[in-house]
């Protein structure tokens, strides 16, 4: 068949090209975004942050693609979207997992280069090292220059950077210590000026290989670097000693165990996971963490949905009267925010001067150790979290049972069922149907509930004995969170990162569980 189509109408249906001006502007806001880019790349790679430039990179070049190139157009509509989404949530996911497999960490946060950089400025006065006498001068920039009198009366100029010098021109006459009156450029500093300013004995003058600082109020000592770096070897060697330091997961390490300082960022492979499942100082926290973990998250839902399931129930009786005014004052716990609510329990509890201790004080001459103890301070924990939580199981069981035909009760009714066969056999399993998904979302968030651990008690109170922080009310996101910021022993990103991998893995196989336990994912009309 031969095509009809008129040439109006082919051109009807062709894609309209874009014009000259569209064009230009798509390709002006490339080369601005580019060069946006290429500016805050080059700020990137000298601090040594590799992975978010490769991310930068990455995202600009995915923007070229779609403003660029004509098969992405229907992308423009969604390339703020989509970059949003990659630079918050897809490379903090990748950054993680980078992390997990490295030593990154306290002393070890900069790149292998940076840290050879620094450690080789350290410096050393050897036994044949020369002193000076020194009197300071200063530009009106702030520029500082020595004047120095060796042991033979000879005067030396020294300036940051550069070789010593005998200047000829610009000299004032010599004073009877052999020290110019002026130096053109330059004013002289008396003693108390120059003891003024604590940067002056930081500075290191001269070239660098021979460099000179200041140690005492009358002398300047020439210094030789301590370090010397050996590729080959991949070690720091002790120009004054004779020492090797090796390189040891990201720190130079010599072989009685010294450190220098900083370390730097390597790749350990497997390690972090490795010490999380079989290091024997983390073994007896982990345990008694992992263990509360699952039992805080199992306890707080039957408490939460035990108690808003049975208000729903008692509510559901079109008997109760004032239904709309006792509901209005149970869900108030649910419109305050629960950072507030959480404080306001720790007042509460607070054994000096919190209500309910005092009460229980004077009506039974003794209140619970709420802070102190660790079976208490469980018990508190699951307290505040019921007050937190039973209006939202409330709200959402009362819909759930409006949804229940009354004519299923009818029936039962009619075959002698009682009050509890009818909530055990109609109620409670209609009811989960409706729900379910909902009581898995709440178990994957109390699992993770790190507001209410760390904004309680800090997972409090500390258990005895264990060489990294821990708490008998911690759960493993607060006790990743004092490995990764608050750690007595120093930061442990590396660590932190792959325990919170672990916990994904461990939440994601507990969520598919019950999703098929529940049958969740089933097609409504799947079995009909």
């Amino acid at each position: 068949m031969t095509d009809t189509a008129s040439p109006s109408q082919r051109k009807k249906t062709e894609p309209r090209r874009p014009s000259l001006r569209s064009r230009l502007s798509q390709v002006a806001a490339v080369v601005l975004i580019d060069a946006l880019v290429i500016w805050f790349v080059g700020r990137l790679l000298p601090l040594g942050y590799y992975p978010l430039a490769a991310a930068v990179v990455g995202v600009a070049s995915f923007v070229n693609l779609v403003l660029l190139s004509r098969a992405a157009y229907p992308l423009r509509w969604m390339v703020v979207g989509l970059v949003l989404l990659a630079m918050f949530t897809l490379y903090p996911i990748a950054f993680t997992v980078w992390v997990a497999f490295t030593n990154y960490g306290e002393g070890h946060l900069i790149t292998k280069q940076q840290a050879i950089d620094q450690i080789l400025k350290t410096t050393y006065l050897p036994e044949a090292g020369k002193s000076y006498r020194w009197t300071a001068f200063q530009t009106s920039a702030g520029e500082y220059a020595l004047w120095l009198i060796d042991a033979d009366g000879v005067g030396y100029l020294a300036r940051p950077g550069q070789p010593l010098s005998q200047p000829q021109a610009g000299l004032g006459a010599l004073d009877a210590k052999g020290i110019p009156t002026a130096i053109e450029g330059y004013t002289r500093l008396n003693a108390f000026q120059a003891a003024a300013d604590p940067n002056l004995t930081s500075l290191q003058f001269g070239e660098p290989g021979r460099t000179l600082q200041i140690r005492s109020p009358q002398e300047a000592a020439e210094l030789l670097p301590l370090y010397r770096y050996d590729a080959g070897q991949e070690a720091m060697l002790d120009q004054q000693t004779g020492a090797v330091y090796a390189n040891l997961r990201g720190t130079f390490t010599s072989p009685a165990g010294q450190e220098l300082r900083p370390g730097f960022i390597e790749a350990i492979q497997f390690a972090n996971f490795k010490e999380f499942f079989t290091s024997p100082a983390l073994r007896g926290p982990l345990v008694r963490i992992i263990a509360w973990n699952f039992g805080f998250a199992i306890l707080s839902l039957l408490l939460n949905f035990s108690l808003g399931l049975a208000i729903a129930l008692l509510f559901n009786d079109p008997r109760f009267p004032l239904k709309k005014f006792f509901r209005s004052l149970l869900i108030l716990p649910y419109t305050v925010p629960a950072l507030i609510t959480i404080l306001i329990w720790r007042g509460m509890l607070n054994p000096e001067l919190g209500v309910i201790d005092r009460t229980l004080e004077a009506l039974f001459g003794w209140a619970p150790p709420w802070f102190t103890d660790p079976g208490w301070a469980k018990v508190a924990i699951l307290l505040v979290n019921l007050w937190l939580s039973y209006p939202y199981f409330m709200l959402i069981c009362s819909g759930a049972l409006q949804s229940i035909p009354e004519e299923i009760y009818a029936a039962s009714q009619v075959d002698g069922a009682s009050g509890w066969q009818q909530f055990w056999s109609i109620t409670l399993p209609l009811l989960l149907v409706a729900v379910g998904p909902l009581l898995i979302a709440s178990f994957t968030f109390n699992f993770n509930n790190f507001n209410l651990i760390y904004l309680f008690n800090a997972g409090g109170p500390p258990m005895a004995g264990t060489p990294t922080p821990a708490g008998h009310t911690d759960i493993l996101i607060s006790y990743v969170y004092n490995l990764a910021f608050s750690g007595s022993r120093g930061v442990n990103y590396g660590l932190a990162a792959a325990i919170t991998i672990i916990i994904f893995f461990v939440v994601g196989a507990l969520t598919l569980f019950q999703f098929r336990l529940t049958r969740t994912w089933e097609e409504v009309g799947e079995n009909v």
